[in-house]
């Protein structure tokens, strides 16, 4: 159940018998935001804006500001001094790059104030080459002006072309060719429904087609299900199966499709799980574990077995969690599959149950399933990984009352995590819970890099519940820190609202 992005090369197994887990890799200079404390940050932003009001005062071009901001305040880069020196917040920086497309009849690109914030302070992540021409656009800048000169179409001005007609000779890559321009949300989602949609059309009844195309989504959900937002997945997962249905009453292929309505019914469980609807998610976690068995998918009645214990656990029953893994780990396929239900499912569970022997018990399995397994990591939503289980061990070790060992084992699942995506930010919170005890600064500090790196509707409940529970771990030892924390939680505007709307700003 990964949400990570970083992979052992070429699957390899040795060293998941290091520290319990699979050796890890240390991340290249400049992948991660420097440090720089919340506090120091609101300085910088007074320091910058008297600076600024200092320029105008003596008619100073917003250059020559940049230049002074960057004189007096040598943290900030020069993208985040030329919005600075403008006098902009990001919210306006993004209002005015999503005017130039419309302005030229393209529509705008999802950019949020998390990615203006990772292009600012981190020098591992830059904007790709569309995001680039337009911020140089609505800055009045050259790229060379905000640091952006190392991009390729600055030395071939003639090559590029911003917007949905590329030429070929633009492909579509950011700095260092590492990152392709992803496709936006509303226009790759839909997009899978519509293609399953036009096979039906054809076929009613089901075709082998049908199957293959409905297998392809479900694919396409799992690997891509950490960079939507839960409630928009929800929708378009939910339509597909729609879809789907008349296809299982009858039909040569109708088993096909019900493996597939399967796996759907998985995602929707996990999907209504992260949006905090924890009776919905045991309504769809059952039919999916109930598809699983009867088409002789164990691998689906495995998970979904596994996913029934995430949410009793979650909904304290305690007791329902213990079964529910048992019997996960007994459907399960030997290898990763059963490793996979042994550190997700029956180790928090015994965890949380008080079995400390049996925890470890549990875990030794795990990393014994892993040593035989042919491909010990896998991808995507119903994948597991290194800094999965690290993550698992974690939390279980809070819950048993080993702080120094989930810290340790929390610091190694958030080094294999990208930055910013669901994987790092519960590393994040569940490392913080564990430097609550001793350095609750750290602490505090951790969730508040959460809060202002990932948008509000891409926060799950998972997430907004470690938040609360570290808040209260620090009020026992920082109150200062517990209280600054509390405030932005007080006012973090809720995933669904009482009408049953899900946020989306």
């Amino acid at each position: 159940m990964t949400d990570n992005v970083r992979r052992i090369p070429g699957g390899q197994r040795s060293g998941y018998r290091e520290h319990g887990m699979v050796r890890l890799s240390v991340p290249a200079p400049g992948d991660r935001m420097a440090t720089v404390t919340r506090a120091r940050r609101t300085a910088i932003q007074r320091a910058a804006q008297r600076i600024r009001m200092r320029c105008q005062r003596d008619h100073h071009t917003v250059e020559q500001t940049v230049t002074e901001i960057r004189a007096a305040l040598p943290e900030v880069t020069a993208l985040e001094a030329w919005r600075l020196a403008l006098g902009w917040s990001r919210a306006e920086t993004i209002e005015q790059v999503a005017a130039l497309y419309v302005a030229a009849g393209l529509r705008p690109r999802g950019l949020t104030d998390a990615m203006m914030c990772r292009w600012e302070h981190d020098a591992g992540r830059w904007p790709d080459d569309e995001y680039a021409v337009m911020l140089c656009r609505a800055y009045g800048a050259r790229p060379e002006q905000l640091g952006l000169d190392r991009y390729r179409w600055a030395s071939e001005p003639g090559v590029f072309r911003y917007g949905r007609d590329h030429t070929a000779a633009d492909d579509g890559l950011g700095p260092h060719e590492q990152e392709p321009m992803r496709m936006t949300t509303d226009a790759g989602l839909p997009a899978v429904r519509e293609s399953l949609h036009l096979a039906l059309l054809a076929s009613p009844e089901g075709s082998p087609l049908v199957v293959d195309l409905a297998e392809a989504a479900v694919e396409h959900y799992a690997l891509g299900y950490s960079k939507h937002p839960p409630h928009v997945l929800f929708e378009q997962v939910r339509d597909v199966r729609k879809l789907l249905t008349p296809a299982l009453k009858s039909g040569p292929d109708s088993e096909g499709v019900r493996r597939q309505v399967g796996w759907l019914s998985a995602l929707l469980g996990n999907l209504a799980y992260h949006l905090d609807d924890l009776s919905g998610a045991r309504v769809h976690l059952s039919t999916a574990a109930a598809y699983g068995a009867r088409t002789g998918e164990r691998r689906l009645e495995a998970w979904a077995w596994g996913a029934q214990s995430m949410v009793a656990r979650t909904s304290g029953r305690i007791e329902a969690a213990v079964e529910h893994a048992e019997r996960g780990a007994a459907a399960a396929a030997p290898g990763r599959s059963r490793a996979q239900l042994y550190a997700w499912a029956l180790l928090p569970a015994l965890a949380a149950a008080g079995r400390s022997d049996d925890a470890d018990q549990a875990l030794a399995t795990a990393l014994n399933e892993l040593d035989t397994a042919d491909e010990p990591e896998a991808p995507g939503r119903f994948g597991f990984d290194a800094a999965e289980l690290a993550l698992h061990q974690a939390e279980s070790y809070l819950t048993l009352g080993r702080a120094a060992d989930a810290r340790a084992r929390a610091e190694s699942s958030l080094t294999e995590c990208t930055s910013t995506t669901p994987g790092w930010a519960a590393a994040s919170l569940v490392l913080a819970q564990a430097e609550s005890f001793d350095t609750p600064r750290d602490a505090a500090q951790r969730a508040h890099d959460v809060l202002d790196l990932v948008p509000a509707a891409r926060l799950r409940s998972t997430a907004r519940t470690r938040l609360s529970h570290l808040t209260g771990m620090l009020t026992r030892h920082a109150a200062a820190e517990a209280s600054d924390l509390a405030e932005r939680l007080r006012t973090l505007p809720p995933s669904i609202d009482a009408h049953g709307q899900a946020l989306t700003g």
